[in-house]
């Protein structure tokens, strides 16, 4: 599918021509992801006893099938925080970067969607954990508790494995003058880890054309989303409503309701009335007052240290 013009939705000549001679006759056209393509082969029906008129519907990828599994719509934020920190956004207007991942949106035909992936995830916040908290997550939370929004200025960036967004490692605290320090009570480096981590996914998204929107919500899955005071930072951070639903196999999930929508009439019917009786996703926690002026003042501080960073690894240009 990475040979698709994902904008007119047609093979893109020049990647086809870049693979192999002759290889749009070997392809399909591509179609609308809740597209009935035809019947089951009859080889299913004699090996697995399959019915003979069981309809196919257009196939889709993995991350795809979570989105539609996770329920997302126009708007939404997707955030799974496991061992790596996964982000799905729906989008209207992507710009492609060369970061992140921009998809057709498999609920959606006129819309898009974008993953953004962070390797310094839940690894990192229980590293943090033991270093200044006394491995207790309990005392973790009760840091963030007691800390600020904004964290008096104090920003810090966390990567012990390198970074794929951004490609940044190693360890940077900078305080309220954006001078780099070499360390941070342990309190304030609870919230800064948290803040940051949170921050980074926000800019990187809005990186590629997200903007969060008044009927926003963001979707939190994973280990930490156990965690009330980190996903209240989530809230405070993106500005919007956290909720919290269970999405184990959200990819099959997705699955069968791509299945059924195909089945329900595709195209002409919204994928959100077809899903409509579904479990509805538990809120979790809101934005504090005044969270967004704080956030909004931060955030374009945060990118500018994160851009100084990768400057200063990277070094001159040859």
């Amino acid at each position: 599918m990475n040979l698709l013009q994902i904008q007119d939705k047609v093979w893109s000549q020049a990647c086809l021509g870049a693979c192999a001679p002759h290889l749009e006759e070997k392809l399909s056209p591509p179609v609308p992801s809740c597209s009935v393509v035809g019947a089951i082969s009859s080889y299913y029906v004699q090996r697995y006893g399959f019915p003979p008129g069981c309809k196919v519907v257009a196939f889709t990828g993995d991350n795809p099938a979570s989105l539609a599994g996770m329920r997302l719509e126009e708007g939404d934020i997707a955030v799974s925080l496991g061992t790596s920190d996964t982000l799905f956004l729906w989008l209207q207007e992507p710009m492609p970067a060369l970061e992140g991942h921009i998809f057709c949106n498999p609920v959606d035909s006129q819309h898009y969607m974008a993953l953004l992936c962070f390797k310094n995830g839940s690894l990192m916040r229980e590293k943090i954990r033991n270093e200044s908290v006394s491995r207790s997550w309990s005392d973790f939370s009760k840091a963030l508790q007691s800390t600020e929004m904004g964290n008096g200025g104090n920003l810090g960036f966390y990567f012990d494995v390198m970074e794929i967004t951004p490609e940044i490692i190693g360890r940077h605290r900078f305080n309220t003058e954006n001078h780099k320090v070499a360390a941070f009570p342990g309190d304030v480096e609870v919230r800064a880890l948290i803040e940051g981590q949170f921050m980074a996914k926000r800019i990187h998204a809005e990186g590629l054309g997200y903007r969060v929107m008044s009927k926003t919500k963001i979707l939190a899955t994973g280990g930490a989303s156990h965690n009330r005071e980190i996903l209240q930072v989530l809230a405070d951070v993106f500005d919007a409503p956290v909720y919290v639903i269970d999405t184990a196999n959200s990819a099959c999930v997705g699955s069968a309701y791509r299945a059924f929508h195909g089945l329900a009439g595709g195209t002409d019917v919204p994928f959100s009335e077809v899903v409509k009786l579904a479990p509805n996703p538990r809120l979790a926690a809101t934005p504090s007052p005044g969270a967004s002026q704080v956030y909004e003042a931060l955030l374009p501080q945060y990118a500018k240290l994160e851009q100084r960073i990768l400057s200063q690894t990277r070094g001159p240009p040859e």
